[in-house]
């Protein structure tokens, strides 16, 4: 599927930061320089999916009820595939919990994109009405996020320094990375960092799946649940706290507050403790607490928009793969290891990340560069899907293939070297423990 926006270089320069984050950490172990580059049609092709199965099938990431409907002044669409969420627009729309699409176009028609939008996530779900690029511009929220860097750095109090137990093939060993994500972007930054040794333990709620995605963004993980509003769910994720060196999650602003694990907190239970933070809508402007998905990002940004525009479509034309997503995660693996470095020498960072300032960048890299026209418009053919190396992996589910790594790290030998060695399991098949 083509796109307007430049995804496959994109891709390439979002991987290649993480990869040279892991370099210059290397280098410091190694001594000697370390260069690191990626493959953008390789970069591309994980945006899509690393993982194969062999003889047995994967779900749909989608509920049936998560599309684009045409409502009386455009597009909305509306993200159902966890059911609080499906239960919170099909109540907005009056409809019960067995509708099927045609019943949600016909409810959705007449409603307003805007009045819908803010009626669904007002009863805490999620929807995003379609602009366009200028409309995202001027709006609040857009204009926000436009302000905002594309990693946002804070230093905390300095701290004692790190003995590394790296080496220069697996430079993040030893590192304890607790993982609070779910959906993609935070699962693509963990799924990076245990690539290269890190001991990643993933924790969800109790009634949280993701069969879709598991076998993809589990690998090199441990899976765990807790119900961090119980007693004791929130004494044992006190305990993993301070045994971490790294927390990643995926919380709206306050959110965190809200299950008294503030940065102040944070920092009471572990001095010097690394946060990686990613959401959806950025960090300041009216927005910042909304919850939000790749697909909604491109609504609301004009991303769906101009795909449209430019395939000369009857509907929204999103980007071929969930590119803010991924990419999102690879930038915040890199800022993950770059804040190790740092920490390795007594300074403590933190880092904040977001799906619509990653969009902001991938409209700037889609500016700078000449308007190119659907390949049917030009009268060529698209090329057929290139087939990549691929290794033969054992999960829990069965047998499958991921893809080669995206990374290459020069010199050849002495260099770090992605991989795995936990196999993708699914959530909750372990407990909640370091290893």
């Amino acid at each position: 599927m083509e796109s307007c926006y430049p995804v496959r270089s994109f891709a390439a320069a979002a991987v290649a930061a993480a990869g040279r984050a892991v370099a210059e950490l290397a280098e410091s172990i190694a001594g000697t320089p370390i260069s690191a580059s990626a493959d953008p049609d390789l970069s591309r092709a994980w945006f899509a999916g690393s993982f194969q199965p062999a003889g047995w099938d994967l779900p749909s990431p989608w509920d049936a009820l998560s599309r684009d409907y045409l409502c009386a002044d455009g597009w909305i669409r509306l993200h159902t595939n966890a059911p609080h969420h499906r239960a919170a627009a099909l109540a907005v729309l009056g409809l019960p919990g067995d509708a099927d699409t045609a019943a949600a176009a016909l409810a959705v028609r007449p409603w307003k994109g805007g009045e819908l939008e803010d009626a669904v996530v007002e009863a805490g779900g999620c929807a995003a009405r379609m602009l366009t690029v200028e409309q995202w511009l001027s709006h609040p929220q857009g204009q926000a996020v436009a302000g905002e860097p594309l990693v946002g750095w804070s230093r905390r109090r300095p701290a004692a320094p790190e003995k590394s137990a790296g080496t220069v093939r697996r430079p993040l060993r030893g590192v304890r990375v607790l993982d609070l994500t779910r959906v993609i972007a935070g699962p693509a930054a963990t799924r990076f960092l245990a690539g290269f040794g890190a001991d990643v333990l993933r924790i969800d709620p109790p009634d949280w799946n993701e069969p879709a995605l598991e076998p993809e963004m589990t690998v090199g993980k441990h899976c765990a649940r807790l119900d961090l509003r119980s007693p004791s769910g929130a004494a044992k994720i006190r305990e993993l706290i301070a045994g971490a060196d790294i927390v990643v999650h995926g919380y709206r602003p306050g959110a965190l507050t809200g299950l008294g694990l503030d940065e102040h907190r944070l920092q009471q239970l572990h001095p010097g403790i690394i946060t990686v933070a990613v959401n959806a809508y950025g960090w300041s402007g009216p927005w910042r607490g909304r919850r939000g998905f790749d697909s909604l990002v491109q609504m609301s940004s004009g991303i769906a928009d101009a795909g449209m525009a430019w395939a000369a479509s009857d509907a929204p034309r999103p980007l071929p793969v969930q590119a803010l997503d991924h990419a999102t995660g690879y930038l915040a693996a890199a800022a993950a290891v770059r804040a190790w470095t740092r920490r390795l020498d007594g300074e403590v960072h933190a880092a904040r990340l977001s799906l619509a300032r990653t969009a902001v960048e991938l409209q700037r890299a889609a500016d700078a560069r000449p308007a190119v026209p659907p390949l049917w418009k030009t009268g060529q053919l698209a090329a057929a899907a290139e087939e990549f190396p691929m290794a033969a992996e054992q999960t829990r589910w069965g047998p499958g293939q991921r893809l080669f790594p995206p990374l290459v790290f020069s010199p050849e030998g002495s260099s770090p070297q992605m991989g795995w060695e936990v196999p993708a399991a699914p959530l909750g098949s372990a407990a909640p423990e370091w290893a």
